[in-house]
């Protein structure tokens, strides 16, 4: 069957497909608007690795994976990133695909971790701890004078860690050269997940004054406002007083 050049939803890799003659297809791991993530096999070293493959339509002349090669090459010693290795290419139904090879990192996506929570909620403690850990991996996004552009709960990997989190996170997106309006929307989304994260609109009311004061009831301007960078965020966290 001929397929038509870019028209790909989909590449339904079947566990224990070889690709490029390296890597041995293991499971599904997420899918989203640019492509797929697959978790594979390094085959002459054993070595899991995580393959992202973008489908043609949103990958023209290769840009996007141009993109996410420099950027995550630019910020490899940002911690809170997975780390790129290299990419391959296959022909699939016709149509030549690119795939990015990364670390796997174990743990869950954070919408997955919020599901299986009481209440799938956080309490307002571990929302805290989660927020700080997000902001001071951001932050240092931030002082390489660059942003994220992509932050939610199905983007995030979290790791339970006594009273913490260890975050990677997955993706970024391209919104053109960094500025100040792309780092305020980064805070912005990482005070919207630390709100979901503890129950959003529903329990809102009932939060401490301290905790309003980090969420602004989700007013942006309010929000960027207060907390210019991450780092400003993470900082007035470390700081913040409950003796009020």
């Amino acid at each position: 069957m001929k397929h038509k050049q870019g028209h790909i939803n989909s590449f339904d890799f079947e566990p224990g497909k070889i690709l490029s003659g390296k890597y041995e297809i293991v499971s599904l791991l997420g899918s989203g608007w640019e492509g797929e993530v697959y978790r594979v096999c390094e085959k002459n070293t054993g070595i899991v690795r995580a393959a992202k493959f973008f489908f043609p339509k949103r990958n023209h002349l290769n840009r996007a994976v141009k993109f996410y090669a420099k950027k995550l090459h630019k910020l490899r010693h940002c911690s809170i990133l997975i780390q790129y290795h290299t990419q391959e290419r296959i022909i699939h139904k016709g149509n030549r695909i690119t795939f990015l090879v990364s670390e796997y990192v174990e743990g869950k996506l954070l919408s997955n971790s919020l599901k299986e929570q009481p209440g799938k909620r956080f309490s307002l403690y571990e929302g805290l701890h989660l927020l700080h850990a997000l902001a001071a991996g951001v932050e240092e996004i931030h002082k390489a004078r660059e942003y994220h552009g992509d932050l939610h709960d199905d983007n995030i990997i979290v790791q339970r860690k006594g009273l913490g989190f260890i975050v990677k996170l997955v993706d970024l997106y391209n919104w053109g050269s960094s500025n100040a309006q792309n780092t305020r929307d980064d805070v912005y989304d990482l005070v919207r997940i630390f709100y979901d994260s503890i129950g959003g609109a529903r329990f809102y009311s009932k939060y401490p004054e301290q905790v309003k004061k980090i969420c602004c009831g989700l007013r942006k301007k309010i929000i960027c406002k207060r907390f210019r960078t991450a780092g400003h965020l993470r900082q007035y966290l470390e700081d913040m007083s409950w003796s009020d």
